[in-house]
C-alpha cells in the first residue's frame, strides 16, 4: 500500500497540481492587492463613492449610531448590530469581474505567445540532384 501512495504522490499530475495551488495562492494576492489598492480607489473616485462602506441599518442600535455619526463606517456599523452591507457585495462583485478580465487578458496573451513559438512547418526540402535527373527521365518516358 505504502509503494502505491508513493507511485501516487511522485506521479507528474500531482506536483503539477501542487506547484498550480501555490503559484494560484501567490497570484491570488496579487490580484487582490491590484484591485483592492490599485482598480477600486479609481473605481470609488469615478461614482463618487467608497463602496465598502455603504450599507443598510437592519437595527435601531444602528440607526441611532448613524444619528450620532453619519459617516459611520462599516466595521464599526456591524458592531452594533445587523446590516445589509450591499456596498461590500458591490465591491467584491466588480472585484471578481476586473479579476476574471484581467485573467482573460493573461491567458490570451500567453495564448498568443504559445502560437508564436509554435514553428511554422519547415518547407520540404529541396529535391536533391539525382532526384530531379530522375524527374527528367520520368518526363522523357512519359512523351
Amino acid at each position: 500500500m505504502f509503494k502505491e501512495f508513493k507511485t501516487f504522490i511522485l506521479r507528474g499530475n500531482v506536483f503539477d497540481l501542487a506547484v498550480g495551488v501555490i503559484i494560484g495562492g501567490a497570484f491570488g494576492g496579487i490580484t487582490a492587492s491590484l484591485v483592492a489598492d490599485i482598480i477600486m480607489p479609481i473605481v470609488g473616485i469615478v461614482f463618487q463613492a467608497d463602496f465598502t462602506n455603504l450599507y443598510i441599518p437592519l437595527s435601531e442600535k444602528v440607526k441611532a449610531g448613524l444619528l450620532l455619526n453619519p459617516n459611520l463606517p462599516l466595521v464599526e456599523a456591524k458592531k452594533l448590530g445587523p446590516v445589509l452591507a450591499w456596498g461590500n457585495f458591490v465591491t467584491i462583485i466588480i472585484n471578481f469581474v476586473i479579476l476574471a478580465f484581467v485573467i482573460f487578458i493573461m491567458i490570451k496573451a500567453v495564448n498568443k505567445l504559445m502560437k508564436k513559438e509554435e514553428a511554422a512547418p519547415a518547407p520540404p526540402a529541396a529535391p536533391s540532384a539525382s532526384e530531379v535527373l530522375l524527374s527528367e527521365i520520368r518526363d522523357l518516358l512519359k512523351k
